[in-house]
């Protein structure tokens, strides 16, 4: 009986794997908190770059 059981525990754990490589998951990546700062901060500067930039006219 011990043979049995473990040799179906063993087959439903690789079909438990399989079904869970097909079936991923649409949860987006955590970004930890000092992260979502930094990326913040690039991005307010990327931001003021683009304001603080005077257009030139094009001369011809």
């Amino acid at each position: 009986m011990n043979r049995k059981k473990r040799i179906n525990q063993i087959l439903k754990a690789k079909v438990k794997k399989t079904n869970a490589k097909i079936h991923k998951s649409n949860k987006p990546k955590y970004i930890s908190k000092a992260e979502r700062a930094k990326m913040e901060q690039e991005q307010e500067s990327q931001e003021q770059n683009l304001t603080a930039e005077p257009e030139t006219p094009n001369e011809q």
